[in-house]
């Protein structure tokens, strides 16, 4: 039974290797692993092809993302204005929030980015490789679009601001048949009475995100063509049907400003008849028209957001310090793999196997979690490669206690294992209590290093504990039985010294016989 489970667990590590080597591949692998071994260049076996990076079955497989410390790019702090809405819940706003910017994020395709609150009404947006004007223009704006018609005086009459700056009056008829005078009118949001007796302002929160799309009329001019919801469909079904008796021009607000078109005019069709489930949007650019229908797509956020700290920021390290850090790595790893074969022989050798499994397995959770990788977190990855070695010491002194005591090889294994688990379990979980601490903190301030090293120091531990105690231990009871550990000396010198020392008779010292008179 126990060989079964042995074999078994074997397989899964086997398996789990590979699949983490398949994801942690690099696409370039002569820049970061040593350029003197012959990396086979870009060739297919199959569904698996190597080279310059690896993909199964033909998915694409993205790079490991990298901080703004590593690649640069710009930060925004953006900050909850709840003054019109002080009633409303901040928390769950801040949450709808977070979910529109990061759909934002993929829609313009902005990858690796890092979006999450801070502190109680703010929220921090790290994008890597843009400035920050577009940042603000693409990620920071409220997005929120609204449906205007014309201010009228209660008379009727309709209010412009003229060439002074001043309010006066022009009558509907004048104003809807002057292009000019629809331009300098003022406007206000149109409102509908909805089946159950409540006003309600046709807004952005009536548009089916799902049916907003760009195309081309028949001179191939963009067309921005958008669909409402149910009870939209009946707001402007009723605003229309309305406005459509004189053919009153309806225009668009996106954030308190007019959406103009070609040579800066505020685009206000006239309502030509009744509209309800479907609209267009003509006279915008192409390039704008796409943005517009990627903001209404993606929602307005549930409160205005004001951008309160912008700031671009270039990469601390360069190109060629990352990899030159990553080759340091991977020296410092190849150093204590010799250090633990040379004094712990054969179970060296078989925890150097163990840390392979530890690397490659991290560095998988890292890509698909997925982990920004800053220069903080690369520390706490080299530092939990360490916890993984003190685990190992920790099992194998016990061991070779056990084995100098005279105890059979899988008693010793098992012995070892089962003391030192209390050890490392404790020192572990210690570890993880002060990730905890240090995330909570770097949340609150706002500090993303902090949480970056906390949340990668505390995968590398979590992963580290299973590949010094599950993996190293299979390893070691798959070789029991073996020719291969016969050879005490293989566990150490002070073992082999020990045991013979155990086995081999003591004789009794001789005394000298007694006189006569004695």
């Amino acid at each position: 039974m126990r060989e079964l489970s042995t074999r078994l667990l074997l397989v899964f590590i086997i398996v789990l290797t590979v699949f983490s080597i398949l994801v942690t591949f690099p696409t370039n692998p002569n820049r970061y692993l040593p350029n003197w071994i012959p990396w086979p260049e870009a060739d297919c076996v199959g569904p698996v092809c190597i080279g310059r990076g690896l993909n199964v079955f033909g998915a694409e497989r993205r790079e490991m993302q990298l901080g703004l410390d590593l690649r640069g790019g710009t930060r925004l702090v953006l900050e909850a204005d709840i003054s019109s809405n002080p009633d409303i819940d901040l928390n769950e706003a801040l949450d709808t929030a977070v979910e529109v910017i990061e759909r934002r994020i993929n829609a313009f395709g902005v990858a690796e980015s890092i979006t999450e609150k801070v502190g109680a009404n703010r929220i921090s947006v790290q994008l890597p490789g843009i400035s920050a004007d577009e940042a603000v223009d693409r990620i920071g704006r409220t997005a929120q679009l609204q449906f205007m018609e014309l201010a009228k005086t209660p008379g009727g009459d309709v209010l412009i601001t003229n060439a002074a700056g001043e309010t006066e009056t022009r009558a509907l008829t004048e104003v809807i048949s002057s292009p000019q005078l629809i331009q300098q009118a003022q406007w206000v949001p149109v409102v509908e009475t909805d089946e159950d007796g409540i006003p309600r302002e046709i807004n952005g929160g009536f548009l089916d995100r799902g049916d907003i799309f760009v195309e081309s009329n028949l001179v191939g001019l963009p067309i921005l063509n958008f669909g409402m919801n149910d009870q939209g469909a009946r707001l402007l079904g009723q605003a229309t049907a309305r406005l459509a008796a004189v053919q009153e021009p309806m225009a668009f607000l996106l954030d308190g400003e007019p959406i103009r078109g070609a040579g800066d005019f505020v685009i206000a069709p006239r309502v030509q008849q009744q509209i309800t489930d479907r609209g267009t949007i003509n006279g915008l650019a192409r390039e704008d028209a796409e943005d517009l229908a990627t903001l209404l797509r993606t929602g307005a956020f549930p409160v205005p957001l004001n951008v309160v700290q912008q700031e671009e920021v270039d990469a601390t390290l360069g190109d060629n310090a990352v990899v030159d850090s990553v080759q340091a790595g991977l020296i410092a790893i190849a150093v204590v793999m010799a250090f633990m074969i040379a004094y712990y022989r054969l179970p060296g050798v078989l925890a150097s196997l163990a840390l392979f499994v530890y690397v490659v397995l991290t560095l998988a959770v890292y890509k698909i979690w997925p982990v920004t990788i800053t220069s903080a977190g690369m520390a706490a990855f080299v530092l939990s490669v360490g916890m993984a070695v003190d685990a190992n010491i920790l099992i194998f002194e016990r061991m070779k206690e056990e084995l100098r005591l005279g105890r059979s090889l899988v008693g010793a294994i098992d012995a070892g294992f089962s003391r030192a688990w209390t050890s490392i379990r404790d020192s572990n979980v210690a570890t993880l209590i002060t990730c905890i601490i240090l995330y909570w903190f770097g949340d609150q301030f706002g500090a993303s290093l902090v949480k970056g090293f906390a949340l990668t120091l505390a995968l590398g531990v979590l992963v580290s504990m299973f590949s010094a105690i599950t993996v190293t231990r299979t390893f070691l009871h798959a070789l029991v039985g073996s020719s291969v550990m016969r050879h005490l000396w293989l566990f150490g010198a002070d073992v082999e010294e020990a045991r013979h020392a155990a086995t081999t008779p003591r004789v009794a010292p001789e005394t000298a016989p007694r006189s006569p008179g004695s």
